[in-house]
């Protein structure tokens, strides 16, 4: 039997730990990491029914979860427009 609520995630990516970070509010205890996103979510596969076992969430075989991910980065303007300039010439 599949689950008629989808449980979301959100995961941050930690530069300083070079990790992306797992936590929710529909699973708790939830707290975890992993270097990509795939391994993150094959963590998640494992950990959301253990996690949800745990804390006596009766439920279905299948738990279907959404996985939000965050991760901030800067864009240059004229990085475009660079990247085809001899490196002598960058830093005019």
């Amino acid at each position: 039997m599949k689950s008629d609520k989808t449980l979301v995630i959100h995961a941050i990516w930690d530069d300083e730990a070079q990790v992306w970070v797992a936590t929710s509010d529909d699973v708790p205890g939830l707290a975890t990491e992993a270097d990509t996103v795939d391994a993150l979510v094959k963590k998640l596969q494992t950990m959301i029914p253990e996690l949800l076992d745990a804390n006596g969430y009766a439920g279905a075989d299948e738990i279907s979860f959404k996985l939000l991910s965050e991760c901030n980065a800067v864009a240059h303007r004229h990085a475009a427009e660079w990247a085809g300039l001899p490196a002598h010439l960058k830093n005019c």
